[in-house]
């Protein structure tokens, strides 16, 4: 919280339209660079499932990002030059966002590539899933990311803005994932699917993390410590199905492998803000360039949530 506070100098208000968040709004946090293909089905996405307000920093992009966040009626933005890295990978900067705009809302914090689902979200949209997290006494809501990935090279097909990336990448990895209890935050710490699989099986221990906690009742007190993977205090962590108990969780679906990840990925080859000073990760993105195909013979195609659900993916617990 207090490197939030002092990050806070680093961001310029672009728009602020904060005065129209309503006492029950629903706000949706995010910080974007360069995303302006991918943001016209992303609104899209997150208006439709009930997101009332977006609270967006920019940093830095040069594709028209921030002027189409800018123009959007229902979008607060600010900018800022400054390092992704040395800012928790923007953590630093939405933290004091969250801190001084989140307080008693629930609060959904994702990615430009994440969609977010969870069972019967075609139908049951969030006012709905939040009320019933307030009756169930719970103040977050876990999602497990879902990697998908297309059939071949990954630069083959050009995205075109405001589509649904899932139809480009129907694919995903069912059942290579493995969990263990993180020994200091005590969260469910998920590993394996695709990246795992093709770009970490020398170091899997290095593979990203899958388990995420994007929806959040916010208080003060809060705060992200690693991207959405783990969250303070600690009790905010539960919020996956465990032996004992089956608890209601989501997925995000992860549309990170359309073709624009090739360019992204020589780009982030010079700027280096999007992972430590790792060998492992340096050979992640150099791989990337190089637009790698991901399928395996084991692939599933998405078919919706109820497949998830199927296959422990997600769970519907209690949700009736």
């Amino acid at each position: 919280m207090f490197r939030s506070l002092r990050k806070r100098r680093q961001l310029q208000s672009r728009q602020d339209r904060t005065a129209a968040i309503s006492k029950e709004a629903i706000l949706g946090f995010a910080c974007v660079r360069n995303e302006a293909a991918r943001l016209p089905y992303f609104m899209q996405h997150y208006r439709s499932l009930g997101v009332d307000h977006f609270l967006f920093v920019d940093n830095g992009s040069d594709d028209g990002t921030a002027d189409y966040l800018a123009a959007q009626p229902d979008v607060s933005l600010w900018q800022t030059d400054h390092s992704y890295r040395l800012s928790r990978f923007g953590m630093d900067w939405l933290g004091w966002l969250q801190l001084k705009y989140g307080a008693r809302h629930w609060c959904l914090t994702v990615d430009a590539d994440e969609l977010l689902i969870y069972p019967q979200h075609d139908s049951r949209k969030l006012p709905e899933l939040t009320a019933w997290l307030d009756d169930q006494g719970r103040s977050s809501f876990g999602a497990m990311m879902v990697e998908l990935y297309p059939r071949g090279p990954i630069g083959r097909n050009a995205y075109q803005p405001g589509t649904d990336p899932i139809a480009m990448l129907p694919y995903f990895d069912p059942d290579n994932y493995r969990s263990t209890w993180h020994p200091i935050h005590r969260n469910l710490w998920i590993q394996g699917g695709v990246r795992d699989r093709v770009f970490f099986a020398s170091d899997p221990a290095k593979a990203p993390t899958l388990n995420k906690t994007p929806l959040v009742k916010w208080q003060r007190r809060y705060s992200y410590v690693s991207s959405t993977h783990q969250i303070l205090p600690r009790h905010l962590h539960d919020v996956f199905s465990t032996a004992e108990r089956d608890v209601m969780s989501g997925a995000l679906l992860h549309t990170k492998f359309l073709d624009l990840i090739v360019e992204k990925s020589k780009e982030e080859q010079i700027r280096r803000q999007h992972f430590e000073n790792s060998a492992v990760y340096a050979e992640y993105h150099e791989a990337l360039t190089k637009s790698p195909d991901l399928w395996y013979a084991e692939a599933s195609q998405y078919e919706g949530w109820q497949q998830l659900v199927d296959l422990g993916l997600m769970s519907q617990g209690t949700w009736g």
